[in-house]
């Protein structure tokens, strides 16, 4: 089995922060998806740790939501190796404190969810300007967009090409509306790209109700595979949102399968090596 990385684990506390685009999804609605059920639906699957990815808290507790994880992940046996926190680029005032409180809380990337925001707001002056201070600081940044916002995503990556972009879910395909178009021609303008990364995640959750399969999704797998190739993609549980599908479980074996057709050394770069290089954690 390969090693894996998980970049792209949530915990949900509601006790801790507001989660409010949960309430109508009833699976995830009003429940606690903590450290230790992560830990017991991965033990004995090859996780070699995971980082933490900020999890779409309501507003005012974003910075709340890190310092908690950040606590979590300073216990010993935690298995976080980092956390991707959230940020908010399209503010200059505290941007830049944020950035040092996250450099002693063990922030190793960014993320602002986009697709729930107007698409004017990555190509704002400011935005891009932080998005850019990200790579002067040596951080990631994960773009989380929706299949038409893609041609966005591609211009705020040319405009911060000193920034790595990772983005989310293999660029949210419609899967069970059968969208490959245009989603595969802008996946592959993205790939063209050398600072964008595509992470493998996500995928069984666009699947039509009952029809989340490898079958479902290879389609997309291929075409990721095909435009950024192994050395540019990372993996991601995406739990608890997996669990919309067929549950964490069932996709750690999908993400064997789907490996288990690669050579050693890709299957490897995509499950941990690359992940280690770009947030600089390391393969236990």
């Amino acid at each position: 089995m390969v090693r894996l990385i998980d970049t792209h684990q949530h915990l949900i506390y509601p006790d801790i922060a507001g989660y409010g685009w949960t309430a109508d999804i009833p699976p995830l609605a009003n429940k606690t998806f903590s450290l230790e059920r992560y830990a017991e639906l991965t033990v004995g699957r090859d996780v070699a740790g995971a980082l933490f990815m900020e999890t779409g808290v309501d507003d005012a507790d974003y910075q709340a939501e890190t310092r908690h994880v950040a606590d979590l992940a300073s216990q010993e046996g935690s298995g976080i190796l980092g956390l991707i926190a959230s940020c908010r680029p399209e503010e200059d005032v505290g941007f830049s404190d944020w950035l040092d409180e996250c450099e002693e809380l063990g922030v190793v990337g960014y993320r602002r969810i986009l697709h729930v925001m107007p698409d004017e707001l990555s190509t704002a002056a400011t935005f891009r300007a932080n998005i850019r201070k990200l790579g002067d600081h040596g951080k990631p940044f994960d773009l989380c967009m929706l299949p038409k916002q893609l041609q966005l995503g591609a211009d705020l990556a040319r405009a911060c090409d000193n920034t790595t972009i990772v983005l989310n879910h293999c660029g949210v395909p419609d899967i069970a509306g059968g969208g490959l178009d245009p989603w595969r021609e802008d996946i592959a303008a993205l790939a063209e790209l050398p600072n964008v990364y595509c992470k493998l995640s996500g995928l069984l959750a666009y699947c039509a109700p009952g029809e989340a399969t490898q079958v479902a999704i290879q389609p997309y797998v291929d075409h990721v595979l095909d435009t950024f190739g192994p050395s540019r993609m990372v993996w991601g549980s995406d739990w608890p949102v997996v669990e919309l599908a067929n549950g964490l479980p069932d996709w750690l074996d999908v993400t064997q399968s789907l490996l288990g057709t690669l050579s050693a050394d890709e299957a490897s770069a995509i499950g941990n090596g690359n992940a280690s290089e770009l947030f600089g954690v390391p393969v236990s």
